[in-house]
């Protein structure tokens, strides 16, 4: 059994979002891990940082992370990782390039290349649907639609929707920042030979942007641990938030080398 939690979790979302998307996941979690702080950080170029230009490599995206975490002295306690879709190849970089950084890392619906081929990265049926969505100027048009890629649970549709364009009126991510997260997305390609202990993968099977095979891919890869849900969508914490956090909770309890 383990005997302590991660003092800080640091939570990092996926593309073209921002910490505001975690949304209910958020004080869920908190109920969860009592014990800790959570860090929902903002990639650059996103949330409080919507100004700023967003690197175009997951390399660039770390080391900005990062110089903010050790200015916050986060690192002098144990930290833990939860991180989605593109937030996940940074925290895996992350993982990979600084492993004494972080004590348990949570990756969900990802994908790397040199791992998986680009049309499993992103499944074909979606590739057209998300560039049209890149360039709508409608906002609350374009949110009921990212919406409704991502999740798998139309009865929240309304009232996500009506969350998030509020979230991208008050701190809008840019087209060029978009693309810039897109190109990083596209060239992450990390080093296959450095181990990863102490990593959960949880995918979706009803995940219609990247397709599930990817974490599959990545478990073999590494002989990771993979959990996947059976119906949830790419936003996993929006759809099933109380099975994130269960897995989260039974994989930490049968993992002894975490502290």
């Amino acid at each position: 059994m383990v005997t302590e939690q991660p003092t800080n979790w640091i939570l990092l979302r996926g593309l073209a979002r921002e910490s505001a998307h975690w949304g209910e996941f958020l004080p869920a979690l908190q109920h969860a891990f009592p014990n800790s702080t959570l860090h929902p950080l903002d990639l650059p170029g996103t949330g409080q940082y919507y100004q700023a230009t967003s690197p175009s490599s997951v390399a660039a995206i770390t080391d900005n992370l990062r110089a903010r975490v050790l200015a916050q002295g986060l690192l002098d306690q144990s930290v833990g990782i939860i991180a989605v879709s593109l937030g996940a190849m940074v925290a895996w970089d992350w993982r990979q390039r600084f492993p004494d950084d972080s004590s348990a890392t949570v990756l969900m619906n990802t994908s790397f290349a040199g791992v998986s081929p680009f049309y499993q990265r992103m499944r074909w049926q979606s590739i057209a649907k998300f560039l049209s969505l890149m360039a709508q100027q409608d906002i609350a048009r374009r949110e009921t639609d990212i919406v409704s890629l991502v999740s798998n649970n139309p009865a929240n549709y309304s009232r996500i929707a009506e969350q998030w364009t509020a979230i991208q009126t008050r701190r809008p991510i840019s087209l060029t920042n978009s693309v810039r997260q897109i190109i990083a997305a596209a060239r992450f390609r990390p080093s296959l030979t450095t181990s990863q202990p102490n990593v959960l993968l949880l995918n979706s099977q009803g995940d219609r942007l990247v397709a599930p095979m990817c974490s599959e891919a990545i478990s073999q890869q590494w002989e990771l641990e993979l959990h996947t849900h059976p119906w949830a969508g790419h936003d996993l914490t929006l759809d099933a938030s109380d099975w994130v956090i269960e897995q989260i909770q039974q994989w930490l309890s049968m993992t002894p080398s975490i502290a």
